[in-house]
């Protein structure tokens, strides 16, 4: 039986990456984080790796992990955990976001991803897990419900016009 798995980027993971890359970017999704094609591969691998490590991050950013979802060799989506929380985080971002790539919905990919997002946040010591999503998100609102979610509060979007924000709880 196959069963989906995270798991880091791999060298040999770069043209599956790009194709998911542009096909997210298309949504307005950034499916991978800080990703440009002036960087090579190798770079930005390395890039993730210091990420984690809490070096080189963006302003404002926190230590983080990011995983791609594999299924049947192939990958599906991604998983980006941020070890702690701050200010825009606390409010906006959560400790967890996900995506599963368009040919892939509808198919329970993302509550696998969360739930197995959740226990590598619990390895890292993250007992208590922020999520939120667009208060219009139906998916993402059953995805973060069905993995124990609890609706915390709804607020507007620091965006004029977008949708409320939706934070819920994991413990």
């Amino acid at each position: 039986m196959t069963t989906l798995r995270l798991r880091p980027l791999r060298r040999g993971d770069e043209p599956a990456f790009l194709a998911g890359h542009t096909q997210m970017m298309a949504e307005g999704f950034e499916f991978g984080l800080r990703f440009t094609p002036a960087r090579s591969w190798d770079e930005y691998l390395l890039l993730l790796a210091a990420w984690r490590c809490g070096e080189n991050l963006p302003g404002g950013w926190v230590p983080s992990t990011f995983l791609v979802a594999e299924y049947a060799g192939e990958l599906i989506g991604r998983s980006h955990i941020r070890h702690r929380l701050n200010d825009f985080l606390a409010r906006e971002g959560g400790h967890i976001g996900y995506g599963v790539l368009p040919a892939h919905r509808r198919r329970g990919y993302a509550t696998e991803i969360l739930r197995q997002s959740l226990i590598v946040a619990r390895a890292l010591g993250i007992d208590r897990v922020l999520l939120t999503c667009d208060d219009d998100n139906v998916g993402s609102i059953a995805v973060i419900e069905s993995c124990g979610g609890r609706l915390e509060n709804v607020f507007a979007a620091s965006e004029p016009g977008a949708p409320g924000v939706r934070r819920y709880w994991i413990e």
